[in-house]
This record gives structure tokens, sequence and C-alpha cells, in this order.
């Protein structure tokens, strides 16, 4: 195996590449799944939430918090669980266990009988959510052509959007008979209220199934492999993805940022000198694409779109809205991100939701309601979609450094999770402490500060092999 200073072979002229494009587009759908299945699972629980509340008689804001957010503490787990074993036992193995955790927990808790039974539920089904949010993008961005790498990467942001839609749909779908103005003691008895919101959870049980099909059909990382010290397969692997010209010359370029490094990764590696600038760009990054705040539309629509006017059957509908905007915005990022770069949308998406979040605040202050509030959270929805969505995937996915990446990438992830349950406990208490006008502004000011620090430690990487970013970044 090559040193780590031992150069690369040259790589090799555009027209002597076959890359084999369709199975590449195959194979990266097949791990997306696990996005959609993370989309599906993590907003269904928005349309669920005004009948199982009920249901369970959950009154405290401490209560609602928590059962919107204990599948995040499964979420940390997953991501922590996948720093430690996506490098031992690969990305692929993990990828199908999340499948069946998928299949497993939306079928628990479709028949939970009690609210601590839900949360156990939950919290299992957060764990696959955990594995999925980190291995599929990763392992995405280790099969891709650098070329192609953020708008595949991005595919994975488009199925995250695409569950959520689905989400929103048969959330809609399964209470579209809900009477207009329907009071608590009515839900609470009625078939909405003791079994629609089951089917809800239940249904992922079917996209669940596709994902562990999908998975048992797809190659190992060639990264992962070469890694491992298993050069054949990885050359195998390459081959069938390009052709032998580009497996030579992209074995050769994986071998020689590698190092020499096998197997296992020290997580105290991360701590390197060299190292801790790239891993807290990643840290912050992921953070910060939760503490913008846009997952609480998602997560408390009802509570959001009351605080504008709006009666419950009206809120399905606006929810329906957000989540087609949020498709249709994010078929924009993919057709950018390749050619506009990370940086720009980065800064873009920063900026627009700290202005959108200041209408917001202005808006709820003044008693602003109906369609002027609705088009607010359909611009800022827009405005992520196109944006910090789908490109903080894409930049935690490939700036890390070969050896460390399933390790490093564990931290970004576990991070981004651990924000996303503070972000989502703390909403119905800020909202009930500074109100919605209060709690935008909170957010449009974390937003303005994510935008200085994107402008002053992102570098732009796109058209960049994983390794030529490697160099650049670790110095």
């Amino acid at each position: 195996m090559p040193s780590p200073s031992a150069p690369a072979s040259p790589k090799p002229p555009e027209e002597a590449v076959r890359l084999r494009l369709g199975l590449i587009w195959i194979i990266s759908l097949a791990a997306a799944m696990g996005g959609l299945l993370f989309g599906y699972d993590w907003v269904v629980i928005g349309g669920a939430k005004p009948f199982f509340e009920r249901f369970f008689a959950l009154a405290s804001p401490a209560a609602r918090g928590w059962a919107n957010s204990c599948a995040l503490v499964g979420c940390l787990v997953g991501a922590m669980a996948a720093g430690f074993l996506s490098d031992r036992l690969g990305r692929r193995r993990l990828l199908i266990l999340s499948a069946l955790i998928f299949v497993v927990t939306s079928l628990g808790n479709a028949l939970a009988p009690t609210f601590t039974v839900f949360v156990l539920w939950r919290i299992l089904g957060g764990t696959a959510i955990g594995l999925a949010s980190n291995l599929s993008p990763l392992y995405i961005a280790e099969i891709a052509p650098a070329r192609l790498r953020g708008r595949l990467v991005a595919v994975n942001q488009l199925t995250i959007v695409i569950g959520i839609l689905l989400a929103q749909f048969v959330n809609w779908w399964l209470v579209r008979g809900l009477p207009a103005g329907a009071g608590d003691a009515f839900i609470r008895s009625s078939w909405y209220g003791t079994t629609g919101w089951r089917w809800m959870f239940g249904l992922t049980a079917i996209p669940a199934a596709l994902f562990f099909f999908g998975m048992l059909g797809v190659p190992e990382s060639p990264r992962w492999l070469a890694k491992n010290g298993q050069r054949e397969r990885a050359r195998r692997v390459l081959a069938r993805l390009g052709g032998e010209t580009y497996a030579g010359s992209a074995l050769a370029e994986i071998e020689t940022t590698l190092g020499g490094e096998t197997e296992k990764v020290d997580f105290r590696a991360l701590l390197d000198r060299r190292l801790r600038r790239v891993l807290v760009l990643g840290v912050v990054l992921a953070v910060f694409q939760q503490w913008c705040g846009i997952n609480v539309i998602f997560n408390y629509a009802e509570e959001i779109f009351r605080a504008a006017g709006y009666d419950i059957s009206s809120v399905l509908a606006n929810i329906a809205w957000t989540g087609s905007v949020n498709l249709a915005f994010t078929f924009v990022a993919l057709g950018i991100v390749d050619r506009r770069g990370r940086r720009p949308l980065m800064l873009f998406g920063a900026a627009g939701l700290a202005l959108i979040y200041a209408a917001m605040g202005i808006g709820y202050a003044a008693g602003l309601k109906g369609l002027p509030m609705l088009l607010l959270v359909l611009a800022a929805i827009a405005c992520y979609a196109m944006s910090l969505a789908p490109v903080v995937w894409v930049v935690i996915s490939e700036i890390f450094p070969n050896r460390i990446r399933g390790a490093a990438t564990a931290v970004a992830t576990t991070a981004l999770w651990a924000a996303c349950f503070v972000l989502t406990f703390t909403f119905p208490l800020l909202n009930k402490g500074l109100g919605p006008a209060g709690t935008f502004g909170l957010y449009g000011l974390i937003c303005a500060a994510g935008f200085f620090f994107i402008r002053a430690r992102l570098p732009e990487t796109k058209g960049q092999s994983l390794e030529e970013i490697e160099k650049e970044l670790v110095r």
C-alpha cells in the first residue's frame, strides 16, 4: 500500500471513464430509502400529535415536549452506535439493521397500549433514525464519483422530504373526515382519537420493508473495503461503477489518503490538532441545521398554525402545503448544489431564515392571522429546503478524512441529534414563556450567528474528490 507521501495515480481523462450512471443512481436511491424512513418516522408524529396527546391525556408542556422528543434519545444512541460499528461492520450491514428496526418499531408504536410503552417504542425507533441519518449520506458519498457527489448525497435529502410529505399526506388522508371545529371530547372518543393515529405509525412498515430488500442488493462501500484491507473487493466494486480505468485511479487515490491505516479507528484520533478544525466545523454545522428552528414547524405545526388563527382541520391542510413546498424546493437544491456550490447556498439559507423569522416574530407580535403567516412559514421552509437541509448533509459526508470518516461523521450526527432534542423539547417551554414572537425572534438570532460562522469557516468543496478535500482541509 502506498505511503502517505506517495503520489496518487493521475486521474484518467473524462473520455477514458465510462461511469455506469444508471447503476450508481440505483445504488444511491436504495441507500437513500433510509432518508425516506427518517423523514416519515420523524414527521408522522406531528400529524398524530393532536390525537395521541388526547388519548394519553398529556396536559403539561413538559409531557408534550417529551412525547415529541423522546425518539431523539434513540437517535443519539443510533448515531453513536453508527460511529463505533460502521468502521468495524461496514455501512451496508448497519443500514440493513436500521431497516429491520424501522419495521418492528412502527408496528410497536401502532399497538402501544400505554404512554410508557409508546415512548419506549419511539426511543427504539429513534435508533433506526440515528443509524440511517448517519450512514445513508455517508454510504452515498463513498460510492459517488466526485462530479456527482453533491447531487447524489442531496438525493438523500430529497427522499427525507418525500418521506415527510408522504407522512403528511397519510396523516391528512386518515383524518380528512374530521368535522371542522371538533372539540377535545369528540376527538378523544372518536375513531380518529382511538385508532386513526395508530395507522399513521403502522404504515411506516411498508417503506421500511422496501428499504430492507433494497439494501440486500447493493455492494459495500469501496472506501470502507479498502480501509479494512479488502483491496480486491474494493477494486471490483469500483470497476462495476466505472470500469477498470476508473477503478485503478480511484483505488490508488483512496489508498494514498488512508496512509496504511486499516480497520479500527481510535476516537482519540479525532482530537489530533490537524483534525480538530474540521471536526469543529462539522459539529457546528450539524447543530446549526437544527437550531435554525425549522423542525419545530414540522413537529409542532398544530401549535404554530393555531397561534396564526387556524383550527385543527385547517392545520392538517396547511401541513400538506408545507410538505409540498419542501419537496419542490429540494428539487431546486438538487439542480444547483453541484453548480453553485455548498458555501453560497449555506450563506443564503442562514441569511434568508434570519430575515423570515424576523418577519414572523413581528407578525405574531402584531396579531397577524391567516394567509400572511402561512406564506411566511412556507417561505421559511422553501429557504431551508434549498439550502441548509440538503447542503449540511453533503458537507458532513465529504469534509472528513477517509481513515476517520465513520467516527467523525458519527460525532457530527450525534451532535445534530442532541441539538434536535434540545430544540424539540424546549419549544413548548419557549412558546409558553416567550410566546411565538419571542421564540422565532430567538431562532432568527441563531440564524444570523450561523451566517457569520459559515462565512468565516466553510470552504467550497464542489467538484473535488473526497481525497482532494482531505488534502485541503487537513494540513
